[in-house]
């Protein structure tokens, strides 16, 4: 069994008794610690954090709330937890003069790191929707519990996200290894993959997918 990182021991006995009372364990692969390591991810995860507000166009984000809310409704019984997660994942995935990240992709990675349960804990630590490594709050001047906060979940693990997309080319397959510490090993975007299919929509079309060849397709 993995020990956590020291940070991770340090906060975790205050959130243990939420944890033991919903039988919480991530649900994904379990994320490595190299994952999020790349020194060049801090300034962007902080200036992602800092990106508070949100700006969207009311009609397109009606229209992608009303397509995926009766999805997410599978995952999520609360209606107020949905439009909250739906909402954080639009607006983040639209900010301007920012690399483009399909929101459904960023809907299949929850899915997969954590069933949309953001108490979900992984064997190596990491935290919450997106399955953060608890180091990233340490380092941000932030509180480890705001990693189980749905805004700030988002907000860094598509900062981080979106990252390894940039740096791969939007090589969606080699950027979802890197986000979860499993470069070379297919498994973990397989099922990203394969969980996006649920969450296509009109956002997510056009945008390249490499196979395990490395020849690109469009969604």
């Amino acid at each position: 069994m993995r020990r956590w990182p020291s940070c991770a021991r340090a906060w975790a006995p205050k959130l243990a008794p939420a944890l033991a009372a919903v039988g919480v364990l991530a649900l994904g692969p379990r994320a490595e610690a190299a994952g999020q390591r790349d020194p060049a991810l801090r300034p962007i995860v902080q200036h992602a954090i800092a990106r508070a507000q949100c700006f969207l166009n009311r009609y397109d984000a009606a229209v992608w709330y009303t397509l995926m809310e009766p999805r997410l409704a599978r995952f999520v019984r609360n209606p107020a937890e949905r439009l909250k997660i739906l909402k954080q994942v639009y607006c983040v995935t639209h900010q301007p003069n920012q690399a483009k990240v399909p929101p459904g992709l960023v809907l299949a990675v929850i899915q997969v790191e954590s069933a949309f349960n953001r108490w979900a804990v992984s064997g190596s630590g990491a935290v919450g929707l997106m399955q953060v490594m608890p180091y990233w709050p340490e380092r941000l001047g932030m509180k480890g519990y705001e990693l189980v906060h749905v805004a700030a979940n988002i907000r860094m693990g598509c900062a981080i996200l979106r990252y390894y997309l940039m740096v791969t080319h939007d090589n969606v397959r080699l950027a979802l290894e890197e986000y979860n510490g499993s470069v070379g090993r297919h498994f973990y975007p397989d099922r990203v993959l394969t969980a996006w299919e649920n969450w296509n929509g009109a956002d997510d079309l056009g945008f390249p997918v490499r196979t395990q060849s490395g020849s690109s397709t469009r969604r």
